[in-house]
């Protein structure tokens, strides 16, 4: 009896899935064929024929020649440069940062066997989170796997946690910026792009008494632009506002101890919230935030994208911790990193190049049109053996669609002109 109720319930959820399935056509080979519950086919022939398409390079890099890599091309290898590395200052290359990995690898392994709530929590990721609070300074830290991780988790639950917390996000924030207010469920409203006088009307009408987060970015990474740290800052605490800083383009690569743009400028204690990455200016992998013990303390034991995710295992740590402790004491390479990059606007202006202006190390070449910039950036690869990949809607608007370059620190600037 009970066996046959159980293949009835069965039977009728089969049936449900069927009839909730949708089909849709695709072409395939120049015809038509029915496909049933999957969108892929149809899904990037849009995207193909919208030459928004994604194609991925087959690049080996070069330990110790970087920016040199191995093109695994159709007609077998070559060697290329590549122009838009965000391994900016070489760190994934640099011989401390490597032994470290391989030496914590011989003493601990090469995992770190699970979640920290399951698995424990390895040493080396102990002392890096005491190191990036110490960077920030700040009294505690808090590393996510990813950057991408850290924005939507940490976004999402300090939103969360605050009553009727409204979120004021600026208009060019960062994907996993904007996934982690949508998660969040909480009101938000866009700020225009650096626009103090936009965002003072917004705080006005929210009032003093709502709960409020301004999240912004440091360093826009699509447009080379920085922001106005403290006065967003000012601005956020006269209307008792929490401020919410993603550094990830800019730690390593600013301040005198490469702690970001808010070191540089000063105000790094006027921001409630910084996040970072370790897979940039570090050379590594994972991302961080860092701000009180207690909002640190909040996120870890509520957001799920920490909570659920196996840890960064002992050696990816170890690399990392070794990074920010050299670009903490060295300076040359951000210095070097600077003048290559200033050399090479200057180059690309003369060339008359659209160069979107910029005062960073991101430079922009405009070509605003999406068949255009894939054709451009194919003709650098085949031709000239440069490899910059194609930015395109929706990482930037439709129309605006460029060339981003970010060459990183060499010992030489001979490579930028040859």
């Amino acid at each position: 009896m009970t066996a046959g109720l159980l293949n009835v319930a069965t039977e009728k959820r089969r049936t449900l899935r069927e009839s909730q399935r949708v089909s849709f056509d695709v072409r395939l080979n120049g015809h038509r064929s029915r496909h049933w519950s999957t969108p892929s086919g149809g899904a990037t022939l849009r995207l193909k024929e919208e030459n928004r398409y994604r194609t991925f390079v087959d690049l080996e890099r070069i330990a110790c020649r970087l920016p040199a890599a191995i093109w695994h091309s159709p007609g077998g290898p070559r060697e290329v440069t590549i122009w838009c590395s965000n391994d900016y200052l070489g760190m994934s290359q640099n011989a401390a940062v490597v032994q470290a990995m391989v030496d914590t690898a011989i003493r601990l392994g090469t995992g770190s066997g699970g979640t920290r709530n399951i698995a424990g929590t390895n040493h080396p990721l102990v002392e890096l989170e005491r190191e990036l609070a110490d960077l920030h300074a700040k009294p505690a830290a808090l590393v996510f796997t990813s950057g991408y991780v850290a924005n939507q988790s940490s976004i999402s639950t300090i939103a969360k946690l605050i009553p009727n917390c409204l979120i004021l996000s600026d208009e060019l924030n960062h994907n996993s910026m904007i996934e982690g207010v949508n998660q969040s469920n909480c009101v938000k409203q866009v700020f225009r792009h650096n626009d103090l006088g936009h965002l003072e009307q917004l705080l006005t009408s929210a009032g003093q008494r709502r709960p409020k987060i301004v999240l912004f970015e440091s360093l826009y990474s699509m447009y080379g632009e920085f922001a106005p740290i403290g006065a967003i800052c000012d601005l956020a605490k006269r209307h008792n506002a929490m401020t919410y800083c993603d550094e990830v383009h800019a730690v390593g690569m600013y301040g005198a101890t490469g702690a970001g743009i808010a070191e540089r400028d000063g105000v790094s204690g006027l921001v409630d919230v910084i996040e970072g990455t370790l897979a940039k200016a570090y050379g590594g992998l994972g991302g961080y935030i860092a701000g009180s013990a207690r909002l640190v303390d909040a996120v870890r034991s509520y957001a799920s994208g920490f909570i659920f995710t196996t840890a960064l295992p002992p050696p990816v740590c170890a690399a990392a911790l070794a990074a920010i402790r050299h670009l903490k004491s060295s300076n040359h390479e951000r210095l070097r990193h600077q003048e290559n990059a200033a050399r090479l606007k200057r180059l690309i202006c003369g060339a008359a190049l659209p160069l979107r202006p910029t005062d960073s190390h991101i430079l922009p070449i405009m070509v605003r049109d999406s068949e255009q910039c894939q054709k451009a950036s194919a003709l650098l690869l085949e031709d000239h053996a440069i490899y910059i990949q194609p930015i395109n809607y929706p990482t930037v608007p439709r129309g605006a669609e460029r060339l981003r370059i970010s060459r990183r620190f060499t010992r030489t600037c001979k490579s930028i002109v040859s």
